[in-house]
Protein backbone atom coordinates (compact mmCIF):
# COMPACT_ATOMS: atom_id res chain seq x y z
CA UNK A 1 0.00 0.00 0.00
CA UNK A 2 1.44 3.33 -1.01
CA UNK A 3 1.30 6.35 1.23
CA UNK A 4 2.10 9.75 -0.12
CA UNK A 5 2.96 12.62 2.21
CA UNK A 6 2.58 16.03 0.75
CA UNK A 7 5.26 18.41 2.05
CA UNK A 8 3.83 21.51 0.41
CA UNK A 9 1.45 21.96 3.28
CA UNK A 10 -1.65 22.56 1.21
CA UNK A 11 -3.35 19.43 2.59
CA UNK A 12 -4.86 18.20 -0.72
CA UNK A 13 -6.08 14.62 -0.73
CA UNK A 14 -4.41 12.07 -2.99
CA UNK A 15 -6.68 11.58 -6.03
CA UNK A 16 -5.22 8.29 -7.42
CA UNK A 17 -6.43 4.87 -6.35
CA UNK A 18 -4.08 1.93 -6.02
CA UNK A 19 -5.91 -0.91 -7.85
CA UNK A 20 -3.24 -3.59 -7.44
CA UNK A 21 -4.87 -5.21 -4.35
CA UNK A 22 -8.25 -5.15 -6.10
CA UNK A 23 -6.83 -6.95 -9.16
CA UNK A 24 -5.15 -9.54 -6.92
CA UNK A 25 -8.39 -10.28 -5.10
CA UNK A 26 -10.34 -10.55 -8.38
CA UNK A 27 -7.82 -12.98 -9.88
CA UNK A 28 -7.99 -15.18 -6.78
CA UNK A 29 -11.81 -15.20 -6.95
CA UNK A 30 -11.70 -16.04 -10.68
CA UNK A 31 -9.41 -18.99 -10.06
CA UNK A 32 -11.66 -20.26 -7.27
CA UNK A 33 -14.73 -20.08 -9.53
CA UNK A 34 -12.94 -21.81 -12.40
CA UNK A 35 -11.98 -24.69 -10.11
CA UNK A 36 -15.30 -25.10 -8.26
CA UNK A 37 -17.90 -24.62 -11.05
CA UNK A 38 -17.30 -28.02 -12.75
CA UNK A 39 -17.78 -29.72 -9.37
CA UNK A 40 -21.05 -27.91 -8.68
CA UNK A 41 -22.71 -28.51 -12.08
CA UNK A 42 -24.65 -31.79 -11.81
CA UNK A 43 -24.10 -34.25 -14.64
CA UNK A 44 -25.34 -37.74 -15.23
CA UNK A 45 -22.43 -40.02 -15.96
CA UNK A 46 -23.08 -41.95 -19.15
CA UNK A 47 -21.02 -44.28 -21.26
CA UNK A 48 -21.23 -42.27 -24.49
CA UNK A 49 -20.59 -43.95 -27.84
CA UNK A 50 -17.61 -42.93 -29.90
CA UNK A 51 -18.11 -41.80 -33.47
CA UNK A 52 -16.09 -43.43 -36.17
CA UNK A 53 -16.04 -42.53 -39.80
CA UNK A 54 -15.60 -45.71 -41.78
CA UNK A 55 -14.94 -45.16 -45.48
CA UNK A 56 -17.20 -47.02 -47.85
CA UNK A 57 -15.59 -50.26 -48.91
CA UNK A 58 -16.61 -50.88 -52.49
CA UNK A 59 -16.78 -54.56 -53.22
CA UNK A 60 -17.22 -55.81 -56.77
CA UNK A 61 -20.53 -57.38 -55.80
CA UNK A 62 -22.03 -54.13 -54.48
CA UNK A 63 -24.69 -52.68 -56.77
CA UNK A 64 -24.98 -48.93 -57.24
CA UNK A 65 -28.39 -47.62 -58.28
CA UNK A 66 -28.06 -44.00 -59.40
CA UNK A 67 -30.97 -41.61 -59.90
CA UNK A 68 -30.48 -38.35 -61.78
CA UNK A 69 -32.59 -35.23 -61.28
CA UNK A 70 -35.01 -36.26 -64.03
CA UNK A 71 -35.75 -39.61 -62.33
CA UNK A 72 -33.73 -41.77 -64.74
CA UNK A 73 -32.47 -44.90 -63.00
CA UNK A 74 -29.03 -46.40 -63.65
CA UNK A 75 -27.95 -49.92 -62.62
CA UNK A 76 -24.22 -49.39 -61.99
CA UNK A 77 -23.59 -47.59 -65.31
CA UNK A 78 -26.41 -49.15 -67.37
CA UNK A 79 -29.48 -46.97 -67.99
CA UNK A 80 -32.78 -48.66 -67.12
CA UNK A 81 -35.97 -47.89 -69.02
CA UNK A 82 -38.44 -48.08 -66.13
CA UNK A 83 -39.28 -49.51 -62.72
CA UNK A 84 -39.99 -52.95 -64.20
CA UNK A 85 -36.40 -53.18 -65.45
CA UNK A 86 -35.16 -52.20 -61.99
CA UNK A 87 -37.26 -54.95 -60.37
CA UNK A 88 -35.93 -57.48 -62.89
CA UNK A 89 -32.34 -56.55 -62.02
CA UNK A 90 -33.10 -56.67 -58.30
CA UNK A 91 -34.66 -60.15 -58.65
CA UNK A 92 -31.43 -61.37 -60.27
CA UNK A 93 -29.38 -60.52 -57.16
CA UNK A 94 -31.85 -61.36 -54.38
CA UNK A 95 -31.02 -65.08 -54.49
CA UNK A 96 -27.24 -64.64 -54.30
CA UNK A 97 -25.54 -65.72 -51.10
CA UNK A 98 -24.28 -63.46 -49.58
CA UNK A 99 -26.69 -60.92 -50.92
CA UNK A 100 -24.89 -57.85 -52.34
CA UNK A 101 -25.54 -54.42 -50.93
CA UNK A 102 -27.57 -51.95 -52.98
CA UNK A 103 -26.16 -48.43 -52.78
CA UNK A 104 -28.55 -45.67 -53.80
CA UNK A 105 -26.98 -42.49 -55.19
CA UNK A 106 -29.46 -39.70 -55.74
CA UNK A 107 -28.71 -36.36 -57.37
CA UNK A 108 -29.02 -33.41 -55.02
CA UNK A 109 -31.93 -32.06 -57.07
CA UNK A 110 -33.75 -35.40 -57.40
CA UNK A 111 -37.31 -35.48 -56.13
CA UNK A 112 -37.80 -37.73 -53.11
CA UNK A 113 -40.49 -39.57 -55.07
CA UNK A 114 -37.90 -41.16 -57.39
CA UNK A 115 -35.64 -42.25 -54.53
CA UNK A 116 -38.65 -43.57 -52.64
CA UNK A 117 -39.75 -45.65 -55.62
CA UNK A 118 -36.34 -47.32 -55.82
CA UNK A 119 -36.37 -47.96 -52.08
CA UNK A 120 -39.88 -49.48 -52.22
CA UNK A 121 -38.88 -51.68 -55.17
CA UNK A 122 -35.87 -52.98 -53.23
CA UNK A 123 -38.06 -53.68 -50.22
CA UNK A 124 -40.72 -55.49 -52.29
CA UNK A 125 -38.13 -57.73 -53.92
CA UNK A 126 -36.50 -58.58 -50.57
CA UNK A 127 -33.16 -56.77 -50.63
CA UNK A 128 -31.80 -56.81 -47.08
CA UNK A 129 -28.99 -54.25 -47.30
CA UNK A 130 -29.70 -50.82 -48.76
CA UNK A 131 -27.46 -47.80 -48.21
CA UNK A 132 -27.48 -44.18 -49.35
CA UNK A 133 -24.27 -42.69 -50.72
CA UNK A 134 -23.55 -39.01 -50.04
CA UNK A 135 -20.61 -36.66 -50.05
CA UNK A 136 -19.01 -36.44 -46.58
CA UNK A 137 -19.70 -33.12 -44.88
CA UNK A 138 -16.10 -32.71 -43.69
CA UNK A 139 -15.00 -31.81 -47.23
CA UNK A 140 -16.83 -28.49 -46.97
CA UNK A 141 -19.07 -29.18 -49.97
CA UNK A 142 -22.60 -27.93 -49.59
Amino acid sequence: MALSIDTSGEGDAMSTINVTPLVDVMLVLLIIFIITIPVIVPQIHLNLPTATNVPTVTKPENITVSIDKDGTIYWNTKKLANQADLKTELRSIVTEDPQPEVHIRGDKDTRYLYVGQVLVAAQEIGIRKVAFLTIPDHLGVQ
